[in-house]
């Protein structure tokens, strides 16, 4: 059975072997030689052989494993401290791990995706199987992508454990997306985290005392802002003070010509008689 695809750094064996739920593909290093990791001399002496079986992407419908003939080899450099050593696949394969790493790559791609327990279920359909723990762990390690430094952000608190402990969120305004999160919400520590990002230009935050003093003090070039939420929090403050305090006003207002009064519901229900209250009660 030929395999359609390549494998890094490895020779695939054109017969392999099929079971009921996988694939097992033979493959061998290309190397002829290995090199001891401790002093990076090579060697051509062969100390023995073992097989490694980790899982690979899979091939069409059925999930893969790799066969891989590992050669352990010995050091002939006299200097150097270790005797034997194994040689690695190291784009393929990381050490001592049991899938590769294309492998790990898709996994925590469909983590980032649908997220641990979402990721898990469809990885069964895509034959990629992986508990949630899994996928979370390999999203956590994947490296972190090269950012512009922010200039506008925006900053508020967020509950670490509601009601007991409370750190600070930065969010980059031009990109919508979440940059760092603080251990609290006091002015030294955001000022050390603006000192440490010199080019923010303008800072919308909250009414916090705290936060204006931190702004101050860690990005004093930059303009501070009400953010978009506690704008809308005042306004909707002000025009409900507004109206409570004119609605007495307007209740004493004259009534304009031609018009009724219809009385307020609670004054209906306050001028019903005991009797009428029996008779609805009743018919409830």
């Amino acid at each position: 059975m030929n395999i359609p695809f390549a494998i890094p750094e490895c020779r695939v064996a054109h017969l392999v072997e099929r079971h009921d739920d996988h694939l097992v593909v033979p493959v061998r290093l290309d190397a002829a030689t290995g090199c001891c990791p401790e002093c990076g001399h090579a060697s051509r002496s062969v100390h023995s052989r073992y097989h490694r079986h980790p899982s690979d992407l899979p091939l069409s419908t059925s999930q893969t494993r790799l066969r891989i003939e590992v050669r352990r080899f010995y050091c002939r450099n006299p200097t150097c401290r270790r005797r034997t050593f194994a040689e690695t696949p190291t784009d393929l394969l990381a050490p001592h791990a049991r899938r590769t790493r294309r492998l790990g790559e898709a996994q925590a791609r469909v983590g980032l995706a649908c997220g641990g327990a979402g990721g898990a279920r469809l990885l069964v359909h895509l034959h990629m199987p992986a508990s949630r723990a899994t996928v979370l762990r390999l999203v956590t390690r994947m490296p972190m992508p090269d950012t512009p430094a922010p200039i506008r952000v925006g900053i508020d608190d967020w509950a670490i454990r509601k009601g007991s402990r409370y750190g600070t969120i930065v969010v980059d305004l031009d990109r919508h997306r979440v940059i760092d999160l603080l251990p609290d919400r006091t002015a030294p520590t955001v000022a050390g985290w603006l000192k440490r990002h010199s080019g923010v230009e303008l800072v919308a935050r909250d009414r916090s005392t705290e936060y204006a003093r931190g702004a101050s003090l860690g990005a004093p070039q930059a303009q501070q802002v009400a953010d978009r939420w506690h704008l809308l929090t005042n306004l909707r403050q002000a025009v409900e003070r507004w109206l409570h305090g004119a609605h007495a006003r307007l209740r004493s207002l004259p009534l304009l010509p031609g018009s009724t009064a219809r009385p307020a519901r609670r004054d209906r229900a306050f001028a019903r008689t005991p009797s009428e209250l029996e008779a609805g009660a009743q018919c409830d």
